[in-house]
């Protein structure tokens, strides 16, 4: 095995490291936290970085590994977990500042896995407030840098900002996000890193600080598909303490991983979609769709039952009266240190009447009964991750949102993969969607994993100066 990079190693490169005892977990921690100090004042993808534990457990991990007692191929691999997943004892401010002596009273599930699965988590990252924005502006908490553009701060993608930047800049090999809108799969794709966006019920969101009981997901966002594929593996599964969880039976999708694209049957989405989209991320959609094809993909293009904005604006009203059941107390306060940009987006809630809301998850599932029946002949949907390339944060219009072609993946009940697909002319990344099917995180992997493949846009690294 060549030498690798300890910061810029994917996890499944680690994990033969270590198996090979060609590097230890010392020195992978060591490495991350000496990059993170010297980086992470300028990016600000965390907001806690745990030093002290990070380093025991290291140490510990490389005493078990050194005498044969390795637990899997997760054991000593590091991760950082985004600032809405609680670990008990420590503090978990969901990215407010009205929570920033917020103390966990449990552990989340999904920590739990990782940390059993002898992971090392650095430490905690940032987010936007209340995970409600697809951004990842954040007012008095600090908004990530995205690291494609050292001279311009521009969007970094919400609501897993720190996350995505964390990842993407070399500062942790994968890390954890929460996707309600998109918030795993646009940070993803404006960082330019793999983000995989599970069914609802796949992952358990126990101890995990909610916006939307109905939507949310939490998800790794990772430098390769397999990456992503192997984090998904540990995570997955029932929990009783989320009864959501109970639907599904555990999924392993390494042993498809690598059957290629071969037959499947891609489609791409209609013309009308287009329009609004930038040119440079259409040009790169259009490159990726020939790949896929070119890799035996089947193309089609079935005619969809309803827009994407249709979709959007419906998922927006079941964010905001859910969210404002959980945080509406805190944004009608004004004299509470809310993000004035979160505010409002939240209050929207305070006006969706029981009736407006029942009638929209009615709503909810007559449409996704007929978005089944018209993508029965296709195994895939294909979108751009986002119409444009990170903006400038002066530019963004935080009425708006970003999750145009996203939303669609948490309200139709679908999985989905964000995939890096090219670069503009200015050097910003682009990005591929890939839905499926709900429960087929397999084959959106899949696809992933062939397209990832084909294509060398994974491997390119932010400048450093």
């Amino acid at each position: 095995m060549t030498r690798i990079d300890p910061v810029w190693a994917t996890v499944a490169e680690l994990s033969r490291a270590f198996d090979e005892r060609m590097l230890s977990p010392v020195d992978v921690v060591e490495a991350l936290l000496a990059r993170i100090r010297a980086r992470d004042g300028a990016l600000h993808a965390y907001i806690a970085v745990h030093e002290a534990d990070a380093r025991l457990a290291a140490e510990a991990a490389d005493k078990a590994i050194r005498s044969g007692h390795r637990m899997g191929p997760l054991h000593g691999v590091p991760i950082a977990l985004k600032d809405l997943v609680d670990m008990q004892g420590r503090v978990t401010t969901g990215g407010s500042k009205v929570w920033q002596n917020r103390v966990s009273p449990v552990t989340a599930t999904l920590a739990e896995r990782l940390i059993g699965a002898g992971m090392i988590v650095l430490g905690k990252t940032h987010t936007v407030e209340f995970a409600m924005g697809s951004f990842g502006t954040n007012t008095h908490m600090g908004t990530p840098r995205n690291p494609w553009d050292l001279g311009v701060h521009r969007t970094p993608g919400g609501s897993s900002s720190g996350s995505g930047v964390a990842v993407a800049a070399g500062l942790a090999p994968v890390a954890i996000g929460t996707d309600t809108g998109g918030s795993v799969r646009l940070p993803a794709g404006w960082c330019g890193i793999v983000g995989l966006k599970v069914t609802v019920g796949r992952i358990s969101t126990y101890g995990v600080l909610p916006l939307s009981t109905t939507l949310d997901t939490p998800g790794p966002l990772a430098r390769s598909v397999e990456d992503a594929a192997l984090i998904f593996r540990v995570l997955n599964g029932p929990d009783p303490r989320d009864p959501q969880t109970l639907a599904w039976t555990p999924s392993d999708p390494l042993p498809a991983l690598r059957r290629g694209a071969a037959g499947l049957r891609v489609a791409v989405m209609p013309e009308a979609e287009r329009a609004g989209v930038a040119d440079e991320v259409l040009a790169a959609y259009d490159a990726s769709v020939e790949v896929l094809a070119g890799l035996g993909a089947r193309i089609v293009r079935p005619p969809l039952p309803h827009r994407f904005t249709d979709y959007a604006a419906a998922t927006g009203r079941i964010i905001g009266a859910e969210g404002y059941r959980f945080v509406g107390d805190l944004v009608d306060d004004m004299s509470l240190p809310v993000d004035p940009h979160i505010r409002p987006r939240i209050q929207l809630g305070r006006n969706v009447s029981a009736r407006d809301y029942l009638l929209t998850l009615a709503q909810m599932d007559a449409h996704r009964k007929e978005f089944a029946a018209a993508l029965t002949e296709a195994d895939a949907l294909l979108t751009p991750t986002a119409q444009t390339a990170a903006l400038p944060i002066d530019k963004v219009d935080q009425s708006g949102t970003a999750a145009h072609f996203t939303r669609a993946g948490n309200y139709l009940g679908l999985c989905g993969l964000a995939v890096p697909n090219g670069f503009t002319p200015s050097g910003l990344q682009t990005s591929l969607q890939i839905l499926c099917h709900p429960g087929d995180e397999a084959t959106a992997l899949r696809i992933g994993w062939a397209y990832e493949q084909a294509t060398d846009w994974h491997s390119r690294r932010p400048p450093e100066k």
